[in-house]
């Protein structure tokens, strides 16, 4: 069976809320880890997500 192009990742916040976001990526065009901008509700505010895995 084939591998498949996208896995599920979970982006945490660094404001270190605890706060995260599930989502998918493509693993063969973005190799890297994603960091994306968005709304912490938490925080109140847009901060930086970063890429971790999924336990």
């Amino acid at each position: 069976m084939a591998k498949q192009t996208s896995v599920k990742i979970k982006l945490e916040s660094t404001a270190g809320t605890g706060y995260y976001y599930v989502t998918k990526k493509n693993s063969r065009t973005m190799t890297d880890k994603m960091v994306v901008k968005k709304y912490d509700p938490v925080a109140r505010k847009h901060v930086e997500f970063k890429e971790g895995k999924i336990k």
